[in-house]
């Protein structure tokens, strides 16, 4: 009987919400464990036990519980008051710490903040606990609410802005009236504060946006084979305001991961389909772009390998999230609520914390792998796994070549027609026989460039073939 209840008190083992101490001796580190259990879960500490887990007792004098309540709270901050009994086992006194959860998990012990691993009392990082600050101070801190210093009215793009109102009231129906000065349609979005434009109206409708955010970039880029050390066989760096940059971001993806085809039984035509699900990359890019953490000079990643495709966004997730909470049910928490809230109007992202669940749901239906949810080096990373890599490069690799091909095409002709038109502004009364023998055209070369140059209507012939001269115009 005595043994049961020496389990009820004690535990079967140390865990995330037990402790055992040995005696009074180690006080200190009662005192740094109290603060991690109110850190973390809350639990208790049970001074009296040898690690291995066996009763030895201590011998409490008159004031030793009285003693121990006042040293928990003189070095915790805040002060901590947790309830302190005694308890009896075969005759050996022990003394039970129990600690409440701290509702914002930012108590001190000794100046330093401690949370529990495990079994194990550990230091918190330091990015670790001003992360715990600022969600504790986020309604009054979340960056994108910010009034932008030094942002006008005429900063903002009203093609933008208007291009947005259509969009979002095709898409979700917004009821706002397009013909409002700018400043109300934004005042009615949520993008001004005290009358001053907020860092989310710069961010989202910007006409220089990194005039005010050069860390409001982004960096895609493809590698060739498996890791960052392979050669990059393409390398952008994107600006704009967000919604550009995503757009662009996706852009950048299309143009380096291959379709997949096959052939379905009964139907002549192949069937195509993307290497990865565009529902499922516009939701991690918009994910990336409204959870960023703003207050670092780290920009959003695209990074494409053979093998995989990640999503890099600077910040990790904010409290009380977890990489296991997020493919099950849970609140959505955004670190920039406002731009959260404009990709929602668009379609550009869920409103509801189910976004990651349905990158999760499109990847299976893709017949691809779940992505994998991680943190690395104080960012926030999703990752797309392509089960296929060695065919997926052979195909990539064939549109990089047919993309070079078009551009190398594209520019040969743009060379030849900037050439055709510099020798008619130097003689407008050129023939195209010496058209022809200046720039080593065939004829059929010529009349080609004439003809487009007439059809974008840049270029108007007047008069006869003989005597007659050419006229230029702005295609603009």
């Amino acid at each position: 009987m005595e043994n049961n209840k020496a389990r009820v008190i004690i535990g079967e083992a140390e865990s995330t919400v037990i402790e055992w101490k040995q005696s009074l001796a180690e006080t200190d580190e009662v005192i740094e464990a109290a603060a991690a259990f109110a850190n973390t879960e809350g639990g208790s500490i049970i001074i009296g036990v040898s690690p291995e887990g066996e009763v030895i007792g201590i011998q409490p004098g008159k004031g030793t519980v009285e003693k121990l309540v006042n040293q928990i709270a003189q070095n915790t901050d805040p002060k901590l008051h947790p309830k302190v009994t005694t308890e009896e086992i075969d005759g050996k006194e022990l003394l039970v710490v129990e600690v409440k959860e701290s509702h914002d998990h930012l108590v001190l012990a000794f100046g330093r903040p401690y949370k529990r691993v495990g079994r194990s009392t550990v230091k918190m990082s330091k990015d670790e606990y001003e992360r715990l600050i600022f969600e504790k101070h986020k309604d009054k801190l979340y960056f994108d609410e910010q009034i932008c210093k030094g942002a006008k009215i005429t900063d903002i793009s009203k093609g933008k802005l208007l291009s947005f109102i259509k969009r979002a009231r095709e898409q979700r129906g917004l009821s706002i009236d397009s013909r409002l000065p700018v400043a109300d349609i934004l005042g009615k979005l949520k993008l001004t504060k005290e009358r001053q434009l907020t860092n989310a109206a710069i961010l989202l409708f910007g006409k220089d946006t990194q005039d005010f955010f050069l860390q409001a970039e982004l960096k895609a880029i493809r590698f060739k084979g498996i890791d960052e050390t392979g050669p990059m066989i393409d390398f952008k760096t994107i600006g704009g305001d967000a919604i550009t940059l995503l757009e662009k971001a996706e852009n950048f993806i299309f143009d380096h991961i291959p379709m997949r085809a096959w052939i379905e039984p009964g139907k002549l035509q192949r069937q195509e389909k993307w290497l990865y699900p565009p529902d499922a990359i516009r939701e991690a890019l918009a994910n990336a772009l409204a959870h960023r953490d703003y207050s670092s000079p780290s920009k959003v990643q695209v990074r494409i390998f053979d093998d995989r495709m990640e999503i890099w966004n600077p910040g990790l997730l904010s409290p009380p999230l977890t990489l296991e909470k997020l493919k099950g049910k849970h609140d959505s928490i955004p670190r920039n609520p406002l731009i959260a809230k404009a990709f929602f109007w668009i379609k550009f992202a869920e409103d509801v914390g189910s976004g990651t669940n349905k990158i999760v749901q499109w990847c299976r239906k893709w017949a691809l792998p779940e992505p994998a949810y991680e943190e690395a080096g104080g960012s926030f990373v999703t990752v797309f796994h392509n089960p296929n890599p060695d065919e997926s490069a052979l195909r990539t690799r064939e549109k990089t070549r047919e993309k070079t091909r078009e551009k190398t095409v594209e520019k040969t002709v743009e060379k030849t027609v900037e050439k055709i038109l510099s020798l008619i502004i130097s003689n407008p009364q050129i023939t195209q026989q010496e058209l022809i023998d200046k720039t080593g055209l065939t004829r059929r070369g010529v009349e080609w460039n004439l003809k487009k140059l007439k059809t974008d209507g840049r270029l108007r012939r007047l008069g006869p073939d003989k005597g007659g001269h050419w006229e230029m115009h702005d295609a603009s």
